[in-house]
């Protein structure tokens, strides 16, 4: 059987085929970075609060506690679209995948606790979710950049 080759088709090419393996490595490695940083700073909390860890077992938290975990979220998705970037040598698709990723995998679980939270907090943790790691994907390329210049760092993936 013979390919046919529409026009304009991109051919699948030996860089391609890296370029999206590498990408979906990074997005892999940006979510486990996710997961890790949360549950060493959620055992961190649980540590060193009183009564954090028994307000986590009946979703009774304070609104300090709230906070804190929303912080917790925050740092994790900055973290998530460092690594991302990092991997992705500065290039936003990787980061950018990750946050939707990490949209789908959080709304469904906010769905079901629902009552068990504020609309507020909800808000805040599900629509962070995606510029928070955007951003953790900006900070890389801006340490990243010799001397102030993007040589290194192509902002479009290949």
């Amino acid at each position: 059987m013979n390919t046919i080759l529409l026009p304009n088709a991109q051919h699948d090419t030996r860089s391609s085929t890296y370029s999206t393996f590498k990408t979906i490595g990074a997005v892999i490695a940006a979510l486990v970075t996710w997961f890790f940083v949360a549950t060493v700073l959620n055992l961190a909390l649980r540590a060193s609060w009183p009564h954090y860890h028994e307000a986590e077992i009946a979703f009774n938290f304070t609104f300090a506690m709230k906070l804190a975990r929303l912080v917790l979220g925050a740092i994790s998705s900055l973290g998530a679209g460092f690594v991302a970037a990092w991997i992705g040598k500065g290039r936003m698709g990787a980061a950018t995948l990750t946050g939707i990723v990490l949209l789908g995998l959080f709304i469904p679980g906010h769905y079901r606790l629902w009552d068990k939270f504020p609309v507020w907090y909800h808000l805040t943790f599900l629509v962070s979710l995606l510029p928070l790691t955007l951003l953790g994907a900006a900070l890389y390329r801006m340490m990243a950049r010799p001397n102030g210049s993007a040589s290194e760092i192509r902002s479009t993936p290949r």
